[in-house]
């Protein structure tokens, strides 16, 4: 009678730990398939910046962006030669930020100056925390005479 009472004892201790295990995996594979799926984010961006301060060839710019998303934007444009330009480019929004960088060509003409390539969405924060994109349209002008930059984003990255 005891062997039998000790093979149940066991048994049920059996039982009950596949049962936990069970559970276990369950939960682990609704874990999973609750998971974030990436979304796509067609951007179309203009911004208006003013300058906030210059060193050398930089121009520290600072303005809001509207379009596909709103927020206040920051770019360093660096004049790399007399027709090169690369930009570090950041976004603050409502939830998070997105951060990238952007090489253009750039043209003189009399009072303002164009510039046209890609930016590239490196990393972002918050709700935009896996941000990433590439060959993004970057272009913009610049007033010369105040060095006032408006800039134009398109294309698609995911988050």
């Amino acid at each position: 009678m005891r062997r039998i009472d000790a093979l149940m004892g066991r048994s049920a201790l059996v039982g009950m730990l596949v049962a936990a295990v069970a559970s276990s995996l369950a939960s682990s594979s609704s874990a999973h398939s609750t998971a974030r799926t990436a979304r796509a984010i067609s951007l179309s961006e203009i911004a208006h910046l003013r300058l906030t301060s210059h060193h050398g060839f930089t121009l520290n710019e600072v303005g809001s962006a509207t379009g596909t998303i709103r927020g206040t934007i920051y770019i360093h444009l660096h004049l790399v030669s007399t027709n090169y330009v690369a930009a570090e480019v950041n976004i603050y929004l409502r939830g998070g930020s997105i951060s990238g960088v952007a090489r253009a060509g750039y043209h003189v003409n009399g009072a303002t100056a164009s510039f046209s390539g890609t930016m590239n969405v490196l990393r972002g924060t918050g709700g935009y925390g896996r941000a990433h994109g590439s060959g993004l349209g970057f272009s913009g002008t610049v007033r010369r005479f105040d060095d006032a930059v408006t800039v134009r984003l398109s294309g698609r990255m995911s988050d």
